[in-house]
């Protein structure tokens, strides 16, 4: 459940991210996620509401995906929107992504399932309300970057930083940095997922688009903001060590067939045309 600090103090959320702040009596004075240019408020300016103004309008939905993969949504839509996955594999299972609802019976499917050794967010839109969720699982470990430390808007012990390029969370299951849409942005590599095959969960650091056999690389996708091509080969060069014949995106987008060799292929096209004459070409 929801903590407070002081009577009538609570954890605002905002709107437009969905990200938590800590317990205060009247919202914060601004979202620095949202302020920030890989952002955008919107026309609506900024909104704030609770956990407990959630209840009863939202529920989570789980999408079974492929063995040892359930999908976790938020119905109605709320936020950005993105997708969390729960992966189960034999030596414990992980949270990968956090979405900003979460209630008892989310928990109660989640701890009937083996519940979670560790929880971890590729970056800082996805940060939500990852306090509560380690909470509510019984206080498990949140695994970001240190990189990301200043985008950390409601502090906890339960949050860990690492410095290292990799950390293994559950035999087999890591959490590579790559860099790029934030310097911390992250994904995680499941070895035994696909049958030995290898799985990728990317979050947005690398984005499907809607034609699946392809994905992107940004610094901002509201805004439109791309990465240079040092910053995109940096990217690909800290997954290529590992096999992975799927690639699950953050929204319900995903490459289904030989997604390394998508990685690779899209990233040489993206860098191609940034670099082409035509691309810098002033209309």
């Amino acid at each position: 459940m929801t903590t407070t600090d002081a009577p009538g103090s609570q954890e605002y959320i905002c709107v437009t991210c969905g990200t938590q702040y800590p317990a205060s009596a009247q919202p914060p004075a601004a979202c620095p996620i949202c302020e920030d240019d890989r952002q955008y408020i919107g026309p609506q300016g900024q909104q704030w509401t609770t956990l407990a103004a959630m209840r009863g309008h939202y529920h989570n939905r789980f999408d079974p995906i492929e063995p040892g993969v359930t999908g976790i949504i938020t119905e109605p839509k709320f936020a950005i929107g993105q997708q969390a996955f729960l992966i189960e594999t034999p030596g414990g299972n992980v949270l990968w992504e956090t979405l900003t609802y979460v209630d008892e019976t989310t928990v109660a499917e989640i701890q009937r399932r083996g519940g979670v050794e560790a929880i971890a967010i590729s970056h800082a839109h996805y940060y939500a309300t990852m306090v509560e969720w380690s909470r509510m699982l019984g206080g498990v470990p949140i695994y970001l970057h240190e990189t990301n430390r200043r985008w950390v808007m409601r502090p906890d012990p339960a949050v860990r930083f690492f410095s290292e390029d990799t950390v293994e969370l559950v035999p087999g299951v890591t959490v590579i940095r790559c860099g790029g849409h934030f310097p911390g942005a992250s994904v995680l590599h499941w070895a035994d997922g696909a049958e030995g095959q290898g799985l990728l969960f990317s979050g947005d650091t690398i984005q499907v688009v809607p034609d699946n056999r392809w994905v992107t690389f940004m610094y901002s996708y509201p805004n439109q903001i791309p990465l240079d091509p040092e910053t995109v080969r940096r990217i690909v060069a800290a997954v290529e060590p590992y096999s992975f014949v799927r690639l699950y995106g953050a929204f319900g987008r995903h490459v289904l067939a030989d997604a390394k060799a998508a990685v690779r292929r899209s990233a040489e096209r993206y860098i191609e045309h940034i670099q082409s004459p035509a691309a810098n070409e002033t209309v």
